[in-house]
């Protein structure tokens, strides 16, 4: 089975050993998203609701990139640094999937690279 690496301008840059995103088995695996502007590298600021349209935003560049859309996710993860944010959260993500919304996993975490209040990853189906 091959891989194809997918990066692109449109999403951050990784900020350490791993890829944007790879293609492999049928399935598109994206890295975990946190709300790093793309064109800076620097957080975001405004908190959860900021954040999370950021990182669902970077999230999307990614799929676009693969050819792939919101549609095509099949399973996502949600770290949220407080459980409490989780309506805000939920209700930005939902946006997102209006119908036929992915399989998900929401977990609260003790703390998130660059002390991120969100960060989410998501597998797709390659067309």
């Amino acid at each position: 089975m091959s891989k194809e690496i997918i990066s692109t301008e449109q999403a951050p840059k990784a900020i350490g050993p791993y890829s944007q995103g790879v293609k492999a088995g049928g399935f598109l695996f994206l890295s975990g998203a946190i709300a790093l502007d793309p064109a800076t590298g620097e957080m975001c600021g405004g908190g959860v609701s900021a954040e999370t349209e950021l990182v669902m935003k970077n999230i999307g560049a990614l799929l676009e990139a693969s050819g792939l859309g919101f549609g095509d996710v099949v399973k996502s993860v949600i770290y949220l640094a407080n459980m409490g944010d989780f309506a805000t959260v939920n209700a930005i993500y939902g946006r997102f999937f209006p119908e036929n919304p992915p399989a998900r996993v929401t977990v609260e975490v003790k703390g998130l690279p660059r002390a991120a209040l969100v960060e989410i990853e998501v597998t797709a189906l390659c067309r």
